[in-house]
């Protein structure tokens, strides 16, 4: 055992290992990690870092929570012959196994819809035309028809079958694609600048990185059953915002300049990775600099250090406070960066502040229309679309354009919509005319284009209201009674596990049960913040009011823009500078006067 261990915890972590060996027999399993024997054999194989963090949360007096003890009982990736045996009888999981299949990328997701969601894998979110066309086939097959793109650049197939489940996971594998590792304890899709490599703007193309760090999770089982999800990011500094300050790790391109050093030693010039730790935005936490740069080509050893620590110290019994967070909290950064050093037998390089050169600014709307790329003659085109969702048949278009007018790229956005790249000047308006043709369009409103929404209640059983329709409402109802010139950033969540990040949003919606009468009958509704951001202007936003009904919260947020075009310092103000230069009762003041248009 560690050495980390007293005398007494061995003892005890020996009990432990019986037990859970004991128990593994009595289901017709074999020893956990690979060991051989029984009583007091040590853990060991790629489950062994899991194993020995249980065993030790056990010695020192906590109690597992049950996924904890679901991991033990039977890894996910051993029950794949039981998973299809219960699909082959048309059955649905217990919560045992719901979890379980979510480590295969399915999610059953009754109440809300008798069926399972899949999630994929797309690292930096880009796949090939053909594979588009691929997942539109499965959606239509297996499927409901449609895809979502995700807050994470990635896709969602939902209402699958029970007995098509195994038919759609293998024909992604058909494909070169994967959801594997997609829910559950693991370490989520890679996200990375949309427009990498053909952005003007960039620092750093950060396909490579993404890709390099997507290969090393899938052919690492020991990176696979995490005390909670965790999620990476890299951000070249391109036109289009990351969010990677919204994950647990974010790496930043920056560029430093000549003269830094650290512990006596020059540091080269150019462009690195800036490390940021801990973003949680459902939990009220922006990612934070720790100082640390991080030569892009190493990037990928030092994610996997974070993780370990992680592993063997995130809080296995409490879900509520297992992220990379708690840990960061409980430790402090100086603690937790040591562990890590110490994990990769080397030391992290720190610099000044004062050595990084600021990155370029953001362009709030290059993820919609058409935009010069750096290749001479090329063009990337934004699609917009409604809150995520695409037809089977718009797939299959829009991987047709892809093929016969740009590169064979499909861009997926953390905005919800995607990227057709590679476009040359001549070929722009045939695009566009296509894309009109199903239904679909390069421009939008300047609100549309910042809308987001998770999938609500229509397909979330935790959702409160039903956020993509809403969401909508919304929309069509503020674009006839405002014209908009600055972009405002407007996020609807339908729970507390915050998939549409509402704390970041310019005005953010998360679904409340809003009481109607005295007998607690309740109705879809919101309670809206606003002001938050991200980036330069990052922050949590502030509650500005509760139990909104759903029906009401269109003329609310109307009322709020209205107020904002009125009374802000010059027309460059932004909604969000507007809103953090006035207290909430203020705010409130202003609204109820100025009101809705006549």
């Amino acid at each position: 055992m560690s050495g980390d261990f007293t005398p007494e915890q061995k003892r005890y972590l020996e009990g432990f290992m019986s037990g859970m060996q004991s128990a593994r027999a009595a289901r017709g399993l074999g020893p956990l990690g690979g060991a051989a024997g029984g009583g007091g054999t040590a853990p060991s194989g790629p489950d062994k870092e899991h194993a020995e963090a249980q065993a030790k949360t056990v010695a020192g007096g906590g109690k597992l929570v049950d996924q904890e003890k679901w991991k033990q009982a039977e890894h996910p990736f051993d029950a794949y012959a039981r998973f299809k045996t219960q699909a082959s009888s048309g059955s649905y999981p217990k919560p045992e196994d719901n979890f379980r299949w979510r480590y295969h990328g399915l999610f059953y997701v009754a109440p809300a819809q008798d069926s399972y969601m899949c999630r994929l894998r797309i690292p930096n979110g880009i796949l090939k035309a053909w594979q588009f066309e691929g997942v539109a086939d499965l959606a239509g097959r297996f499927g409901g028809g449609y895809s979502h793109v995700t807050t994470r650049a990635n896709l969602q197939i939902r209402e699958i079958t029970a007995a098509k489940a195994p038919l759609l996971l293998e024909g992604l594998a058909d494909l070169g694609l994967t959801a594997k590792g997609s829910g559950a304890d693991n370490i989520r899709n890679v996200t990375g600048s949309a427009a990498a490599g053909i952005d003007p703007l960039e620092l750093l193309d950060t396909r490579p990185h993404a890709r390099a760090w997507h290969h090393h999770i899938l052919n690492d089982r020991s990176l696979y059953g995490l005390p909670r999800k965790f999620n990476v990011a890299f951000d070249g500094a391109g036109s289009i915002a990351t969010l990677e300050d919204t994950n647990d790790i974010g790496f930043q391109a920056v560029e430093i300049g000549q003269g830094a050093s650290f512990e006596g030693q020059p540091v080269e010039p150019g462009i690195w990775y800036r490390l940021a730790l801990g973003g949680i935005t459902g939990h009220h936490d922006l990612a934070r600099d720790t100082g640390i740069v991080v030569a892009p080509s190493d990037a990928v050893a030092v994610a996997d250090a974070i993780v370990r620590v992680f592993i063997a110290n995130g809080d296995r019994t409490n879900r509520a406070k297992a992220r990379l967070k708690y840990v960061l909290d409980a430790w402090g950064f100086d603690r937790f960066l040591a562990a890590v050093e110490e994990k990769l037998g080397r030391r992290l390089v720190r610099v000044d502040g004062a050595f990084v050169k600021p990155r370029p600014v953001y362009d709030r709307l290059a993820h919609i229309g058409v935009h010069a790329q750096v290749q001479p003659g090329l063009n990337w085109v934004g699609v917009a679309l409604p809150v995520g969702k695409l037809t089977a048949a718009q797939m299959r278009v829009i991987a047709a354009i892809s093929n016969q007018c740009g590169d064979g790229d499909i861009r997926l956005t953390v905005w919800q919509n995607l990227l057709i790249s590679g476009v040359p000047d001549g070929r722009v308006e045939d695009v566009l005319a296509n894309l009109g043709a199903c239904g679909l369009s390069a421009e939008t409103s300047v609100l549309r284009a910042g809308l987001v929404a998770c999938t609500g209640a229509t397909g979330c059983k935790f959702a409160a209201a039903h956020t993509k329709e809403d969401a909508l409402a919304i929309a069509a109802h503020c674009d006839e009674r405002l014209a908009l010139e600055t972009p405002v950033n407007i996020h609807l969540t339908g729970c507390h596990h915050s998939c549409a990040q509402h704390y970041i949003g310019d005005l953010g919606l998360i679904g409340a049960k809003v009481p109607v009468n005295e007998e607690g009958d309740t109705v879809p509704g919101y309670n809206l913040l606003v002001g938050g951001g991200y980036g330069v202007d990052g922050a949590m936003a502030r509650d500005f009011q509760e139990n909104v009904k759903a029906e009401d919260a269109p003329a609310l947020v109307e009322k709020l823009l209205r107020t904002w075009q009125a009374h802000r310092a010059s027309p460059e103000e932004s909604f969000v500078a507007f809103a953090r230069r006035h207290e909430i009762a203020e705010l409130k003041a202003l609204v109820e006067a100025t009101g809705e248009a006549a």
